[in-house]
C-alpha cells in the first residue's frame, strides 16, 4: 500500500541507523512490525493472572472419545428390524 508521510528526517536517519537497513521503506516496516508484535506481547502478558485455566487433561480425554463415539454413531446407517 502506497503512503505519503512527513516524518522528521532525524527519526528517519535514526531508524535506517538502528535498523541496518539501506531503504526507508523497509525500515518503516521492520519498526511497524516491531511495535506491533511488541503492543500483542504486552497485551498477553496484562493478562497474567486474571484467566483461571482448570484443565485435566484427562478429562478433556474423555470428553473428546466420547463425542468422537457418538460422531461414529451418527455415521453408522441404522438397521431397522423387520416386522412380519
Amino acid at each position: 500500500m502506497r503512503a505519503t508521510l512527513n516524518l522528521p528526517d532525524p527519526l528517519i536517519k535514526d531508524l535506517l541507523r538502528v535498523t541496518g537497513e539501506k531503504k526507508k521503506t523497509k525500515a518503516i516496516s521492520l519498526a511497524i512490525e516491531d511495535y506491533i508484535r511488541r503492543r500483542r506481547k504486552e497485551k498477553l502478558l496484562s493478562l497474567s493472572g486474571k484467566i483461571n485455566f482448570d484443565l485435566d487433561w484427562r478429562e478433556m480425554e474423555e470428553l473428546e472419545l466420547k463425542g468422537m463415539k457418538e460422531r461414529e454413531n451418527l455415521r453408522k446407517p441404522h438397521r431397522h428390524k423387520r416386522m412380519d
